[in-house]
């Protein structure tokens, strides 16, 4: 069937494209390398206790997202409620930030001096944003930055903050405002804005919404199929004619009029066939990703803490943010008695943890969560390690001029659309990517949509106060 759109990935964009596709009368072949869906959105399931790939709330900004989650899982949503908390120098910080909580925790000294950073941040800031830190230090001041966002934002990344670009954090905290939070807390007026209460959640994992989307598609005559590797896409001038994958040990060869990808961007440029100029291959090789794992602890005890997750932003630790999935959905845990953790924790492929065998990451968290006081490393009875490459695009100082080299010449293929946070190296949300393939859908069909420029303002999520949100 020559005639139909091939789509590379079954994370929640490819999925998007597929359901939206299927909803039109047309046939959409799903090409997935990984043996479920789902993408960094999947739920994963270990002797029926069920955890994520980090965090996926579902609450966001655009009613056609929000409706097509309704669609697909229906009564299947859960409301929970909202609590995250920072661990650093051996206390809990409210986040976000609440100053009353803060100055309890900080002192009145330290909270002073804070306070003061900040004033003189905001009366000289840096005269250029171009780095995280120049970016958080000109709203917050340097001593909240070094408290809050230094430690645990190069423990992500890997990398000082001063080689992190402003673009990801004015992406990702944007909206924070120190000065109206702490009016808005001590006095109780003003209308800050602030991170949202509660969220819709899958009552089995995100991965549910994932897993129906797919049935969905097939029922409609959509097809996905798992385990199957692209390794080539065949070019004549600026059309892709087809893609070779590998599958069950075989190369098969898929033929298509349009080509929908969510794979990463250094991998889709070293895939084409011919070869991209060496201009375009070079700046693909120049975008970089963080990779994860995560250590998932069946925790011998009923209840540990009330947090859905935990930033861990002390150094001493390795771990970097702790999931509590029995927070999320009561669903997520087989016996109530017991207690499932996700123990994140940031690395890249061939470094030293990511190197580690299973056993022993299993033994460094359960240290890691008596050392943080969370529980005793006897209380642990099982676990299991789940590791994600590529999971975060980075916004280092050359990712925005290989993506100025890269955009231009994807989009000058007529057939070919990329999308979803790989697709874009965009470090976005899952609602953005569902948005992103709702309109490479629509340009299908006739419409002129820009996918690398559709606003994230509208699909970003932390800074609103209605009580419905997005992920």
């Amino acid at each position: 069937m020559s005639e139909r759109v091939v789509i590379i990935g079954a994370g929640p964009a490819g999925l998007t494209a597929a359901y939206a596709l299927v909803k039109r009368g047309e046939q959409p072949l799903v090409l997935e390398k990984e043996r479920q869906v789902g993408g960094i959105a999947r739920t994963e399931v270990y002797k029926e206790y069920r955890f994520d790939i980090g965090g996926h709330r579902f609450f966001t900004k655009v009613p056609e997202v929000e409706a097509l989650w309704r669609e697909i899982l229906g009564p299947e949503f859960i409301r929970v409620r909202r609590l995250s908390r920072i661990y650093y120098e051996g206390r809990y910080y409210n986040y976000p930030l609440e100053p009353l909580n803060a100055l309890s925790n900080l002192g009145v000294m330290e909270s002073c001096r804070i306070v003061l950073s900040y004033l003189k941040w905001r009366l000289f800031p840096h005269p250029v944003e171009e780095t995280f830190e120049q970016w958080v230090m000109n709203r917050f001041g340097g001593r909240l930055y070094a408290r809050f966002f230094k430690t645990y934002t190069e423990k992500v990344w890997g990398i000082p903050c001063k080689q992190i670009r402003a673009d990801w954090a004015a992406q990702r905290i944007k909206g924070l405002d120190l000065r109206k939070a702490i009016v808005n807390a001590l006095f109780g007026v003003g209308e800050a804005k602030t991170l949202i209460k509660e969220f819709d959640y899958p009552r089995l994992g995100p991965g549910q919404m994932w897993e129906v989307c797919a049935e969905r598609v097939g029922a409609g005559g959509g097809e996905v199929r798992l385990g199957v590797d692209v390794v080539r896409l065949v070019r004549r001038g600026e059309r892709i004619e087809s893609v070779v994958a590998h599958e069950n040990g075989k190369s098969v060869e898929y033929r298509g009029r349009h080509f929908l990808s969510s794979m990463a961007l250094p991998a889709l440029v070293a895939r084409l066939d011919p070869p991209a100029p060496p201009e375009v291959l070079d700046a693909a090789r120049r975008l970089r990703h963080r990779d994860f794992l995560i250590v998932c602890l069946i925790v011998n005890r009923a209840d540990l803490f009330p947090d859905n997750w935990i930033y861990i932003h002390s150094p001493e630790v390795k771990v970097g943010r702790i999931q509590n999935f029995k927070n999320w959905s009561r669903d997520m845990v087989p016996d109530p008695s017991t207690t499932a953790l996700g123990m994140e924790y940031f690395c890249n492929v061939g470094d030293a943890v990511w190197e580690m065998t299973d056993d022993e990451l299993i033994e460094l968290a359960r240290r890691e969560l008596e050392q943080l006081g969370l529980a005793k490393a006897s209380d642990v009875v099982d676990g299991t390690v789940v590791r994600q490459r590529a999971a975060y695009p980075v916004y280092d100082g050359t990712y925005r001029s290989a993506l100025d080299v890269i955009r231009p010449y994807l989009q000058g293929f007529e057939n070919l659309q990329t999308m979803g946070r790989n697709g874009l190296h965009r470090y976005n949300n899952q609602d953005h990517s569902m948005l992103c393939a709702l309109r490479a859908v629509d340009n299908l069909f006739g419409a002129r949509h820009d996918i690398w420029d559709i606003n994230t303002e509208r699909s970003y999520h932390e800074e609103f106060t209605t009580d419905r949100g997005g992920a």
